[in-house]
């Protein structure tokens, strides 16, 4: 099970944190990344720590600006999301793959979702 939270409302240029815990397996043995969703669009990949050589990828609209994280004591991943804009606007999920380096859109194991509206 993966549990996303730290989503809420911020201004632009503005700060938030998303956290995913994992219960029941250890996220070390698995692909993870987020995936967003804004309102009427398709679910796109954000951002995801490879579990084949650990390195990180950014899709190139947020690329600068967030850095995917995992702290294996907590069996945790973090995105931290700094100089928000609107467009960034969308229900972010967080999901993992025990076969594929990266999560796919088709994975089977994903969070809940958690809100991020960047507005002023």
């Amino acid at each position: 099970q993966l549990q996303a939270s730290g989503g809420g409302l911020v201004q632009p240029g503005g700060s938030l944190r998303l956290s995913c815990a994992a219960s029941g397996f250890t996220l070390d043995y698995y692909g993870i990344g987020w995936f967003r969703q804004a309102p009427g669009k398709e679910r796109e990949g954000v951002s995801c720590i490879s579990s084949s050589d650990g390195r990180t990828h950014y899709a190139d609209s947020v690329n600068g600006r967030f850095t995917i994280s995992k702290d294996n004591a907590k069996n945790t991943v973090y995105l931290q999301m700094n100089s928000l804009k609107p467009e960034d606007t969308a229900v972010y999920y967080c999901a993992a793959d025990p076969l594929f380096p990266c999560p796919e859109p088709t994975s089977d194991y994903w969070g809940q979702g958690t809100l991020v509206t960047v507005s002023s």
